[in-house]
């Protein structure tokens, strides 16, 4: 048993501090400390002072821009109206996020939860989506045009650019999905079964709820790569300045879907497409705060759905 007489003589081997070097060590460390923390707000400062420049510099560029003609249902060369882009990107996202997120979901599902640890299947599929996380979107853009408008004959259309997006987002929705499973603690499921609960009720009762955090904050970065994207769409579902979203055939169900079939611009096409010409420049900037208006928007929303699922918005 080791002795607490202060008058015991040192280890051989150690060295103790006086005081001139414990204060001199302190005072180090707090300079350190002090440098970090300067060093932490500096960058904060800078992400939030970039932040705010871009967003103040379309705000007032744009707002002065804004006008009636340009929320006008039909488009025509003489108002350049936005209002049929508006109306394509919120059906595009929405029809987009329908066939990607419960593909990317159920995915990360059974590779987290069902699929045996070290399946090879399993390792192929997050190699596969690790890949195709950093392909640039005008080669989703060639590969869509050269499989679904020419292959298949669809030409350009909305569904080409759907099924396109689709396929880009789908890599992130998978990943953040089985990271956010991959968080919810082994105990969880351990106390499910320990109470008689089978592996699907586990899943949709135990699980998924805490992780839908971050599932959620996949399908928000994926929706603002959706709202902003440009390059793949030009390819798939080229430029179409109409409002395709309601024709005039007299019959409904014609009506609805056939702007799957036909070319349609988002916001973002329509943006480029103002700025390429270089004819219209105030409705490109006025086109911009309408896009950054619709993702704060989005985001907002988004955040709030999942304050709701989590339980958090009731307290």
């Amino acid at each position: 048993m080791r002795s607490s007489n202060p008058a015991q003589p040192m280890p051989r081997g150690r060295v103790a501090l006086t005081a001139g070097e414990i204060m001199a060590r302190s005072r180090g460390q707090r300079y350190y400390s002090w440098l970090l923390k300067l060093l932490v707000w500096l960058a904060a400062f800078l992400t939030a002072g970039v932040i705010l420049l871009m967003v103040g510099y379309i705000l007032v560029t744009g707002i002065p821009n804004l006008t009636l003609d340009l929320f006008a249902w039909k488009f025509t060369t003489d108002n350049q109206s936005m209002m049929p882009a508006l109306v394509n990107t919120v059906v595009m996202t929405l029809l987009t996020l329908v066939l990607a997120v419960p593909v990317g979901v159920c995915a990360a599902i059974y590779m987290v939860e069902y699929a045996k640890r070290g399946n090879k299947l399993v390792k192929v599929v997050r190699l596969t989506a690790e890949t195709l996380s950093g392909i640039p979107s005008i080669v989703y853009g060639l590969f869509g045009m050269m499989f679904f408008n020419i292959f298949l004959n669809w030409g350009y259309s909305m569904l080409a650019g759907v099924v396109t997006l689709a396929i880009m987002i789908l890599p992130l929705i998978l990943r953040t999905t089985e990271e956010a499973l991959l968080s919810v603690p082994d105990s969880y499921r351990e106390g499910s079964f320990g109470l008689g609960a089978g592996k699907l009720r586990t899943v949709f009762k135990v699980i998924l709820p805490p992780a839908m955090p971050g599932i959620l904050a996949g399908i928000i970065l994926s929706i603002g790569r959706i709202v902003g994207e440009s390059a793949a769409l030009i390819f798939t579902s080229g430029s179409g300045k109409d409002n395709l979203m309601f024709g005039k055939s007299g019959n409904f169900f014609a009506d609805l879907f056939a702007p799957l079939f036909q070319s349609t611009r988002t916001l973002s096409v329509h943006m480029y497409n103002l700025m390429s010409e270089g004819l219209h420049m105030k409705e490109a900037q006025a086109t911009a705060v309408v896009l950054l208006l619709l993702v704060i928007a989005i985001n907002a929303g988004s955040a709030h759905l999942a304050k709701k699922l989590t339980g958090d918005g009731q307290k």
